[in-house]
Formats: C-alpha cells, structure tokens, sequence
C-alpha cells in the first residue's frame, strides 16, 4: 500500500487523483494539505503542511506557486519523496527543487497527460528536422478565464523540448 499526502486536495486536479486513488487498492490518501478544510474529504485535510504528522510514501502535489516553498521544506526535512506538478514556479523555487532532488526523489512536471507528453516527442523530432532548415517556432496558447499562471506549464516544456 502507497499512502499519499495530496498536497493542493481541493483542487480541480486534487479531487482528480482522490478519485483515480479511490479506485486502486494499493493506494491511499492518508492526508490532504489545502488552505481550507471543507469537510468532504475522507482523510484529514491539513491547513497548514507544518502541522501534517501523517506518515507517508509520497507527496503528490497540484497545488499553486506559493504553496510550494514550505512543500519543498517539509518533503527534506522529512526525506519524503515528492511528485510536483505545480506550475508558474519562480527561477528561486526551481533551484530548490533541484537541490531537494540530490537528497530526495522528486519528479516535476508541467503537464501529467499522456496526449502532452507524446507531442513533446514529436515536437522534439520535428524541431531537429525544421529549426536548421530556417524555420522559426512560436507558440499561442489560450485558456480558460480560471487558468492562473501564464505562460503555462506545457507551453514551457514545449518551448523546452523546440530547444
């Protein structure tokens, strides 16, 4: 059994990974983190992650940019590995995230979907076979009016993968 700290639980990507968790018996969500408990969760939810004593495997966070400074602290002060799909991150944050990862597993990502993660492939082969013929990339996004950080994490990592 996995036994998760959802960190971001009452989010739309929270209540996501609560529900795939809900139906797979070799995991569990032991704890939730959020800045508000509104008392639907089948865990207990924390408001603040110093006060988290829930024992755990691993961190999932979907959370936002400011919530994950003291995430990074918790997850070394208790060696716990973290999956961290939070974006919108500062330069600063990164750099903590990559000091974090020489002492705990961390995996980071701006983007979760199969679909995404196959055209960052493509986009990757393409830009080896265009960027030297001449051609020149931009990238457009559009989101809806609830969409927090912007550029996106997706439109990084495929500005990433063009580079």
């Amino acid at each position: 059994m996995i036994n998760i700290i959802l960190h971001g639980a009452n989010g739309y990507m929270g209540r996501v990974i609560e529900s795939l968790a809900a139906e797979d018996p070799d995991v569990e969500i032991a704890a939730g983190i959020d800045v508000v408990d509104d008392g639907t969760h089948k865990f207990p939810i924390f408001t603040n992650i110093n006060d988290c004593d829930v024992n755990a495997d691993v961190v999932i966070d979907f959370s936002v940019a400011p919530a994950v400074d003291s995430l990074i602290s918790f997850c070394e002060k208790r060696s716990l590995p973290v999956v961290i799909c939070t974006t919108g991150l500062s330069d600063e944050q990164i750099s903590s995230i990559d000091i974090l990862s020489k002492n705990v597993a961390v995996l980071r990502s701006g983007n979760m979907s199969l679909g995404i993660n196959v055209l960052l492939s493509m986009v990757k082969k393409a830009a080896r076979v265009f960027m030297p013929a001449g051609f020149e990339v931009e990238i457009i996004e559009k989101h809806h009016n609830r969409k927090l950080d912007a550029p996106s994490g997706t439109a990084l990592m495929l500005a990433d993968a063009v580079n």
